[in-house]
């Protein structure tokens, strides 16, 4: 998969300078995330402490059931809150998180998690996501509480 860097794509000279530095934090992630690559997500949207991202839900992403696989919806909603707790250009790992799953997802489903602070400190930020299907349905609903490290991403 050939990843066409984010700041490529926007005109960054238009952004503030928190936007432009989440901007590069989530390019440089996503480049380096495998996992999230292979599970399709698209970025959206980022700016500074949030992000949105979308993925298809796929045959081999549905468990015995038919449905997808909690893990995917939870992997999906981490990787938003990832992108949005990172948004600082420092090294931001999770501490706590939380998921609920109201819906069931199933294949062909488009899905969106949207990742929005809702209180940040110099050491930990708490998040809120919501992961909605194509038709605007809640599908998960994830709150993490992440540390942020002094190390920097660059």
């Amino acid at each position: 998969m050939l990843l066409i860097p984010l700041y490529n794509r926007y005109k960054i000279s238009t952004m503030d300078t928190k936007d432009q530095l989440a901007l590069k934090s989530v390019d440089k992630m996503m480049r380096l995330d495998l996992f999230s690559q292979w599970m399709g997500v698209e970025i959206i949207e980022t700016k500074f402490h949030y992000s949105k991202i979308k993925m298809l839900l796929r045959p081999e992403m549905m468990n015995g059931f038919g449905i997808a696989h909690g893990g995917i919806t939870f992997a999906l909603a981490d990787s938003a809150f990832a992108f949005a707790c990172n948004s600082e250009g420092k090294i931001t790992v999770a501490l706590d998180v939380s998921i609920s799953f109201p819906k069931a997802g199933k294949v062909g489903d488009v899905l969106t998690a949207e990742a929005k602070n809702i209180n940040s400190t110099n050491k930990t930020g708490l998040y809120l996501i919501e992961v909605k299907n194509q038709n605007d349905q809640l599908v998960a609903l994830f709150k993490g509480t992440c540390y942020k490290t002094e190390k920097l991403l660059f």
